[in-house]
């Protein structure tokens, strides 16, 4: 695709997910679909849930029309209705809370069939392992960032902001690769324009919130996107882009396992909630998270872009990403005036 046929796309997909989202919020608002404050949230009052149907339309749209003509792979179609499915299931959850069984095999149908249309399947982990116990570990892998991504939908504009950076990390790290069969570049910066549209709304003060229509389904695609990565050699830029999101949620995960707590039960005890506990207003830590995440995508590249940058590179990102989690542990800083208030709304579905 040309640099005007890019442009075009993005501000196209922006536009149309901001105006499709406004639409979604006066709906939800008139159904009375909302998200009520419960002991996993942050937030203080009613506040309508369901942004991510219009997120996951315009990316349908977006990357339909990408495939049929002819500037992404023919698999992007399977995986894109198999996000579909998760997306109806989750907005059935976001309605009425579904068993967690029930969400669970769910997406282990949609990753056990999409794991057929991954790219470098049985190589994503580059020949540590047997062919099959690499691509059981892949779907593992996959399982596990799907419902991180859910998870890590806890403040005002996180997740959106999050999807616009992986969106745009995986797009530079595939023009980089110039690879004519991948076609990563247009997919990526499709999903990131999307997720901006939908910033419009969620940033802070939040008037919606993505919920599990959004998140799951979302977690599901860029984690195709990154795996296909991942499984063409790009190993490092693939691990390098989501570190954030994977260091907050497995570490909280094992901390709550070394405690005894039963890890299935809601809770707030990720870096980013606990930073706004203690002060951090939800746009200051979302612009931490940005901040970091450019640095991220820098590494990123510069491991694809040179073959003896990817340790370095990786050791870079851990650095950075301990930085920043160490920064959300210390919650608001004496003197930070305007920058610290109360949580009042979250991004939490």
């Amino acid at each position: 695709m040309s640099v005007v046929s890019i442009l075009l796309l993005i501000a196209g997909c922006v536009v149309v997910s901001a105006a499709a989202t406004g639409l979604v919020l006066f709906w939800l608002r008139h159904r009375r679909i909302v998200d009520h404050p419960n002991e996993r949230s942050s937030h203080d009052r009613p506040t309508p849930r369901g942004g991510g149907l219009a997120v996951m339309a315009v990316i349908t749209v977006a990357w339909a029309g990408l495939t049929i003509g002819g500037a992404a792979p023919w698999t992007t179609i399977p995986i894109l209705v198999l996000g579909l499915a998760l997306a109806v299931v989750s907005w059935r959850d976001d309605l009425a809370s579904l068993p967690v069984g029930v969400r669970l095999a769910a997406q282990a149908v949609a990753i056990a069939a999409g794991l057929f249309f991954l790219p470098g399947i049985g190589g994503v982990f580059q020949g540590m392992l047997p062919p099959w116990l690499d691509i059981l570990a892949t779907g593992l892998l996959w399982a596990w960032f799907v419902n991180l991504f859910n998870f890590m939908d806890g403040i005002d504009g996180i997740t959106g902001a999050e999807a616009v950076a992986l969106g745009l990390g995986i797009a530079l790290v595939a023009v980089i690769v110039a690879d004519p069969n991948d076609g990563r570049a247009p997919l990526g910066v499709a999903l990131a324009a999307a997720a901006l549209g939908f910033l419009v709304w969620n940033w802070h003060p939040a008037k919606l919130f993505l919920g599990d229509v959004g998140s799951v389904p979302l977690g599901f695609l860029i984690g195709w996107l990154l795996l296909g990565l991942a499984g063409r050699g790009y190993w490092a830029a693939a691990l390098i882009l989501p570190l954030y999101y994977l260091a907050d949620a497995s570490l909280t995960l094992v901390r709550r396992l070394l405690t005894g707590e039963r890890v299935w039960r809601p809770h707030r005890q990720h870096f980013y909630q606990r930073a706004v506990q203690r002060g951090l207003s939800h746009g200051a830590v979302t612009g931490l998270i940005i901040l970091a995440n450019l640095g991220l995508i820098v590494l990123a590249a510069a491991a694809v872009w040179w073959h003896a940058l990817e340790w370095p590179a990786i050791g870079l990102a851990v650095i950075l990403v301990g930085l920043l989690l160490h920064r959300l542990s210390q919650g608001a800083r004496r003197g930070l005036g305007p920058d610290v208030e109360p949580p009042i709304a979250d991004g939490s579905a």
